[in-house]
Protein backbone atom coordinates (compact mmCIF):
# COMPACT_ATOMS: atom_id res chain seq x y z
CA UNK A 1 0.00 0.00 0.00
CA UNK A 2 1.72 3.32 -0.74
CA UNK A 3 1.81 6.36 1.45
CA UNK A 4 -0.99 8.54 1.54
CA UNK A 5 -0.69 12.17 0.78
CA UNK A 6 -2.52 14.86 3.62
CA UNK A 7 -2.73 17.61 0.77
CA UNK A 8 -2.28 16.43 -2.76
CA UNK A 9 -2.01 18.56 -5.38
CA UNK A 10 -4.48 18.83 -8.29
CA UNK A 11 -2.48 16.80 -10.44
CA UNK A 12 -2.29 14.03 -8.17
CA UNK A 13 -6.43 14.15 -7.97
CA UNK A 14 -6.31 14.20 -11.67
CA UNK A 15 -4.34 11.22 -11.68
CA UNK A 16 -6.50 9.25 -8.83
CA UNK A 17 -9.31 10.32 -11.01
CA UNK A 18 -8.22 9.16 -13.95
CA UNK A 19 -7.30 5.44 -12.24
CA UNK A 20 -10.33 5.29 -11.20
CA UNK A 21 -12.17 5.74 -14.84
CA UNK A 22 -9.66 3.04 -16.54
CA UNK A 23 -10.83 0.22 -13.45
CA UNK A 24 -14.73 1.26 -14.83
CA UNK A 25 -13.88 1.91 -18.66
CA UNK A 26 -10.76 0.13 -19.41
CA UNK A 27 -9.96 3.84 -21.12
CA UNK A 28 -8.77 7.50 -19.68
CA UNK A 29 -10.51 9.32 -22.71
CA UNK A 30 -12.85 12.31 -22.25
CA UNK A 31 -16.28 10.25 -23.90
CA UNK A 32 -15.49 7.14 -21.58
CA UNK A 33 -15.29 10.13 -18.72
CA UNK A 34 -18.28 11.77 -19.90
CA UNK A 35 -20.28 8.33 -20.13
CA UNK A 36 -19.52 7.06 -16.57
CA UNK A 37 -19.88 10.40 -14.86
CA UNK A 38 -23.53 10.54 -16.35
CA UNK A 39 -24.65 6.90 -16.15
CA UNK A 40 -22.47 5.24 -13.62
CA UNK A 41 -23.50 6.33 -10.09
CA UNK A 42 -20.21 5.05 -8.57
CA UNK A 43 -17.83 6.41 -10.83
CA UNK A 44 -19.80 9.92 -10.22
CA UNK A 45 -20.12 9.42 -6.46
CA UNK A 46 -15.83 9.03 -6.79
CA UNK A 47 -15.39 12.01 -8.88
CA UNK A 48 -17.20 14.54 -6.57
CA UNK A 49 -15.95 12.88 -3.37
CA UNK A 50 -12.42 13.35 -4.56
CA UNK A 51 -12.93 16.47 -5.82
CA UNK A 52 -14.15 17.76 -2.58
CA UNK A 53 -11.38 16.55 -0.35
CA UNK A 54 -9.02 18.14 -2.61
CA UNK A 55 -11.26 21.90 -2.26
CA UNK A 56 -11.50 20.79 1.59
CA UNK A 57 -8.18 21.25 2.22
CA UNK A 58 -6.97 24.27 0.30
CA UNK A 59 -7.53 27.68 1.72
CA UNK A 60 -8.66 29.72 -1.37
CA UNK A 61 -11.28 26.78 -1.77
CA UNK A 62 -13.09 25.73 1.30
CA UNK A 63 -14.83 28.46 2.21
CA UNK A 64 -15.87 28.75 -2.28
CA UNK A 65 -16.04 25.98 -3.89
CA UNK A 66 -15.72 23.27 -1.49
CA UNK A 67 -19.55 24.09 0.42
CA UNK A 68 -21.69 23.73 -3.21
CA UNK A 69 -19.52 20.91 -4.36
CA UNK A 70 -20.14 19.19 -0.83
CA UNK A 71 -23.99 19.70 -0.85
CA UNK A 72 -24.02 17.63 -4.61
CA UNK A 73 -21.88 15.12 -2.73
CA UNK A 74 -25.01 14.95 0.28
CA UNK A 75 -27.17 14.62 -2.89
CA UNK A 76 -25.70 12.00 -4.22
CA UNK A 77 -25.43 10.29 -1.05
CA UNK A 78 -29.02 10.08 -0.81
CA UNK A 79 -29.47 9.63 -4.49
CA UNK A 80 -27.57 6.32 -4.90
CA UNK A 81 -26.86 5.31 -0.93
CA UNK A 82 -23.15 5.61 -0.85
CA UNK A 83 -22.18 7.23 2.10
CA UNK A 84 -18.33 7.90 1.96
CA UNK A 85 -16.61 10.85 3.40
CA UNK A 86 -14.72 13.06 0.83
CA UNK A 87 -11.57 12.74 3.96
CA UNK A 88 -11.44 9.03 3.53
CA UNK A 89 -8.27 8.02 2.38
CA UNK A 90 -8.85 5.84 -0.76
CA UNK A 91 -6.13 4.99 -2.69
CA UNK A 92 -6.18 4.80 -6.89
CA UNK A 93 -8.48 2.55 -8.84
CA UNK A 94 -11.47 2.56 -6.32
CA UNK A 95 -14.63 0.47 -8.10
CA UNK A 96 -17.82 0.35 -6.63
CA UNK A 97 -19.72 -1.91 -7.97
CA UNK A 98 -23.61 -0.94 -8.72
CA UNK A 99 -24.72 0.93 -5.12
CA UNK A 100 -26.73 1.12 -2.85
CA UNK A 101 -25.81 0.43 0.89
CA UNK A 102 -22.13 1.05 0.49
CA UNK A 103 -21.27 2.60 3.94
CA UNK A 104 -17.48 3.74 4.40
CA UNK A 105 -16.58 4.94 7.63
CA UNK A 106 -14.35 7.91 7.34
CA UNK A 107 -12.00 6.81 9.37
CA UNK A 108 -10.90 3.38 7.32
CA UNK A 109 -8.08 3.59 4.61
CA UNK A 110 -8.69 1.77 1.21
CA UNK A 111 -5.80 0.92 -0.32
CA UNK A 112 -5.33 0.69 -4.07
CA UNK A 113 -7.47 -1.50 -7.00
CA UNK A 114 -10.23 -2.12 -4.53
CA UNK A 115 -13.63 -3.35 -5.61
CA UNK A 116 -16.65 -2.33 -3.18
CA UNK A 117 -19.97 -4.23 -4.15
CA UNK A 118 -23.52 -2.80 -2.73
CA UNK A 119 -24.47 -3.74 0.44
CA UNK A 120 -20.72 -3.46 1.99
CA UNK A 121 -19.98 -1.66 5.14
CA UNK A 122 -16.43 -0.76 6.32
CA UNK A 123 -17.92 0.39 10.38
CA UNK A 124 -16.31 1.71 13.26
CA UNK A 125 -15.94 -0.13 16.79
CA UNK A 126 -16.08 2.25 20.06
CA UNK A 127 -14.91 -0.04 22.54
CA UNK A 128 -12.94 -3.21 22.77
CA UNK A 129 -9.53 -4.82 21.29
CA UNK A 130 -10.21 -3.77 17.98
CA UNK A 131 -11.52 -0.37 18.52
CA UNK A 132 -11.31 1.79 15.49
CA UNK A 133 -12.12 1.70 11.68
CA UNK A 134 -10.68 -1.04 8.72
CA UNK A 135 -8.12 -0.75 7.09
CA UNK A 136 -7.94 -2.37 3.22
CA UNK A 137 -4.64 -3.97 1.45
CA UNK A 138 -4.85 -3.09 -2.45
CA UNK A 139 -6.58 -5.58 -4.46
CA UNK A 140 -9.16 -6.67 -2.04
CA UNK A 141 -12.65 -7.42 -3.16
CA UNK A 142 -15.60 -7.01 -0.94
CA UNK A 143 -19.07 -8.68 -2.14
CA UNK A 144 -22.20 -7.87 -2.21
CA UNK A 145 -23.76 -7.60 2.43
CA UNK A 146 -20.30 -7.55 3.67
CA UNK A 147 -19.40 -6.16 6.80
CA UNK A 148 -15.89 -5.28 8.09
CA UNK A 149 -16.55 -3.58 11.53
CA UNK A 150 -13.14 -2.49 13.76
CA UNK A 151 -9.76 -2.09 13.53
CA UNK A 152 -9.32 -5.34 10.94
CA UNK A 153 -6.68 -5.15 8.31
CA UNK A 154 -7.76 -7.17 5.25
CA UNK A 155 -4.61 -7.89 3.56
CA UNK A 156 -3.58 -7.20 -0.02
CA UNK A 157 -5.84 -9.91 -2.89
CA UNK A 158 -8.18 -10.81 0.13
CA UNK A 159 -11.46 -11.48 -1.11
CA UNK A 160 -14.78 -10.98 1.97
CA UNK A 161 -17.39 -13.36 0.64
CA UNK A 162 -21.31 -12.10 0.40
CA UNK A 163 -22.78 -11.12 3.60
CA UNK A 164 -19.99 -12.16 5.94
CA UNK A 165 -19.15 -10.27 9.17
CA UNK A 166 -15.40 -9.60 9.58
CA UNK A 167 -14.36 -9.04 13.05
CA UNK A 168 -10.93 -10.62 12.66
CA UNK A 169 -7.72 -9.95 10.25
CA UNK A 170 -7.91 -11.58 6.95
CA UNK A 171 -4.06 -12.67 5.70
CA UNK A 172 -2.79 -11.69 1.88
CA UNK A 173 -4.40 -13.85 -0.40
CA UNK A 174 -7.31 -14.77 2.26
CA UNK A 175 -10.98 -15.34 1.28
CA UNK A 176 -12.98 -15.81 4.05
CA UNK A 177 -16.98 -15.75 4.66
CA UNK A 178 -19.96 -16.72 6.80
CA UNK A 179 -21.12 -14.71 10.44
CA UNK A 180 -18.54 -14.20 12.33
CA UNK A 181 -16.18 -14.67 9.03
CA UNK A 182 -13.72 -17.76 8.43
CA UNK A 183 -10.70 -18.44 6.02
CA UNK A 184 -11.91 -20.51 3.38
CA UNK A 185 -9.15 -20.62 0.78
CA UNK A 186 -5.80 -18.89 -0.05
CA UNK A 187 -6.85 -17.89 -3.64
CA UNK A 188 -7.90 -14.38 -3.03
CA UNK A 189 -9.24 -11.95 -5.24
CA UNK A 190 -7.95 -13.36 -8.27
CA UNK A 191 -10.53 -12.93 -11.12
CA UNK A 192 -12.33 -10.31 -9.64
CA UNK A 193 -9.95 -7.23 -9.73
CA UNK A 194 -9.40 -6.39 -13.60
CA UNK A 195 -8.05 -3.41 -15.06
CA UNK A 196 -5.63 -2.88 -12.74
CA UNK A 197 -3.90 0.58 -12.14
CA UNK A 198 -0.28 1.12 -10.47
CA UNK A 199 -0.34 2.04 -7.03
CA UNK A 200 1.65 4.87 -6.65
CA UNK A 201 0.14 7.88 -8.79
CA UNK A 202 3.19 10.44 -7.84
CA UNK A 203 3.78 10.17 -11.55
CA UNK A 204 0.59 10.29 -12.96
CA UNK A 205 -1.75 7.65 -14.20
CA UNK A 206 -0.34 4.21 -15.11
CA UNK A 207 -2.04 0.99 -16.47
CA UNK A 208 -0.46 -2.05 -13.79
CA UNK A 209 1.88 -3.92 -16.00
CA UNK A 210 0.09 -7.30 -14.71
CA UNK A 211 -3.48 -6.02 -15.18
CA UNK A 212 -6.35 -8.09 -16.54
CA UNK A 213 -7.95 -7.07 -19.23
CA UNK A 214 -11.63 -8.38 -18.61
CA UNK A 215 -14.26 -6.67 -16.68
CA UNK A 216 -16.74 -9.38 -16.28
CA UNK A 217 -16.21 -9.73 -12.96
CA UNK A 218 -16.31 -6.07 -11.78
Amino acid sequence: MQPFQERPEFRLVRALIRSDLYRYAGSVRVRAFLKHYLFTPGFKYTVVMRLCGYLKQRRATRWTLYPPLKLLLLRYRYKYGIAIPEYTRIGPGFFINRFGGVMINGDAVIGANCNITHGSMLGQLNRGPNAGSPVLGDDVFLAAGCKVIGRIRIGDRAAVGANAVVTKDVPDDGVVGGIPAKLISTKGSEGYINRRVWPDVSQGFRPHPDQGDGNGAN
